[in-house]
C-alpha cells in the first residue's frame, strides 16, 4: 500500500459508513504479509465498531458441485430481498508462484454487479483448512460495513476444510449427486462439521438426487447426534442453483437454525468460542514468525538438531525461552 493510503482510523470509519472502496481497501490491508503493515491493520481492526450481528455462512464441497453458482443463486434471492450479502471466495494458490486465479468475480458475474452485493477473491497461500489467512478479520470488516449475511466459500479442493466451521455460524456441505462409492469420498471429518448437506444439480438427474440425499442423511443419523440443535438437523436438502428448485428451502433451513442459535445464547457461547480459538492461533502464527526471524538462534537449533545433539523437543523449549 502506497504512502497516500488513509490512516486506519479513517479508513475504519469508510468501512463503517459502507464504502465498498474503503472496505475493499481495508481487507487489503489485513491481508497484507508485509511486517510494517501489521500494527495498521490491527489498528484498524480495533478501531472498528463492535458489531457481529450478520448470520456468517460458510460453504464447503467438492470440486465440481457447483459452489459459486449456488452462492450467486441464493445471492441472488437475497438482495433481491433487500439483504445486503458479502462473499469472501478462498482461490486456490500455486505451490510454486504462490499466485491465483480469484475467478469468482467472473463465476459470479451476476451477482457482482448488483449494489447490495460485494464479493472479495483471495488466495489461500498456503493456509491449510480452505481458507484465507485473514479470513476471520475479512469477516469482520464486511460485518462492520454493514451486510447482513457474509458468505466464505473455501478452496473446495480437499477433505480437511473445517476450519470454516470455526469463523462461521452455518457450514454448509454442498455436493453433486451421485450415487454408490461417492459417499466414501467425503470424510467424517467435514461430514461432523456440516449442519447442512445440500446436493446440488438436482435438475440434472432428480432420482439420483433423492438417492444421495438419503445415503447422506442416513450417515448423518450414525456419524453425529446433534442434542445441541433443533429436531432435525443437520439435515440433507436437494437444490438447484440452475432452475432455482429448493433454494428457498434451503436458505429457510439456514436461517431458522441461525435464528434458534441466536435466540437459545448458543450462537454467543461458538462466537466466545471461535474468538479464543482465533487467539491461540494466532498466538502461534506469532510466535513462530518471531522464532523463524532470529535466523541465528533458528539455524543454531536446527544444526544441533540435525546432528542429533539435541531433541527436537528440547530444542523448541529453548527457543520459546529466549
Amino acid at each position: 500500500m502506497s504512502g497516500m493510503d488513509p490512516d486506519p482510523l479513517t479508513l475504519a470509519r469508510g468501512v463503517a459508513s459502507g464504502d465498498r472502496r474503503a472496505l475493499a481497501r481495508a481487507i487489503t490491508l489485513v491481508e497484507s504479509a508485509r511486517e510494517d503493515h501489521r500494527p495498521r491493520a490491527e489498528a484498524l481492526l480495533a478501531a472498528l465498531p463492535a458489531t457481529e450481528g450478520a448470520l456468517r455462512l460458510g460453504l464447503s464441497g467438492t470440486p465440481g458441485a457447483g459452489k459459486s453458482t449456488l452462492i450467486e443463486a441464493i445471492g441472488m434471492r437475497l438482495v433481491g430481498e433487500g439483504t445486503r450479502v458479502a462473499v469472501l471466495a478462498v482461490d486456490p494458490s500455486s505451490a510454486r508462484s504462490g499466485g491465483s486465479i480469484l475467478g469468482d468475480r467472473t463465476r459470479m458475474e451476476q451477482l457482482s454487479r448488483e449494489p447490495l452485493a460485494f464479493i472479495r477473491p483471495s488466495p489461500a497461500g498456503g493456509q491449510l483448512g480452505g481458507v484465507a489467512r485473514r479470513t476471520r478479520e475479512a469477516v469482520a470488516l464486511c460485518e462492520a460495513a454493514g451486510f447482513d449475511v457474509v458468505i466464505v466459500e473455501t478452496v473446495g479442493v480437499g477433505q480437511s476444510e473445517t476450519l470454516v466451521a470455526d469463523m462461521t455460524d452455518i457450514f454448509a456441505l454442498v455436493l453433486a449427486p451421485h450415487g454408490g462409492d461417492d459417499l466414501q469420498g467425503v470424510k467424517r471429518g467435514v461430514m461432523e462439521a456440516a449442519d447442512l448437506i445440500l446436493v446440488n444439480k438436482a435438475d440434472r438427474d432428480a432420482a439420483a438426487a433423492t438417492v444421495t440425499q438419503g445415503d447422506y442423511a442416513a450417515a448423518l443419523r450414525l456419524m453425529r447426534p446433534r442434542p445441541q440443535d433443533p429436531e432435525g438437523f443437520p439435515c440433507v436438502l436437494t437444490v438447484s442453483a440452475l432452475t432455482g428448485a429448493g433454494l428457498p428451502e434451503a436458505w429457510d433451513a439456514i436461517a431458522r437454525l441461525w435464528a434458534w442459535r441466536r435466540d437459545t445464547g448458543h450462537l454467543a457461547r461458538v462466537r466466545r468460542d471461535q474468538r479464543l480459538r482465533w487467539f491461540e492461533e494466532e498466538f502461534l502464527a506469532q510466535a513462530l514468525a518471531r522464532l523463524h526471524g532470529d535466523a541465528r538462534l533458528t539455524s543454531e537449533l536446527r544444526a544441533e538438531v540435525e546432528a542429533g545433539r539435541l531433541s527436537p523437543p528440547e530444542a523448541a523449549r529453548r527457543a520459546l525461552a529466549s
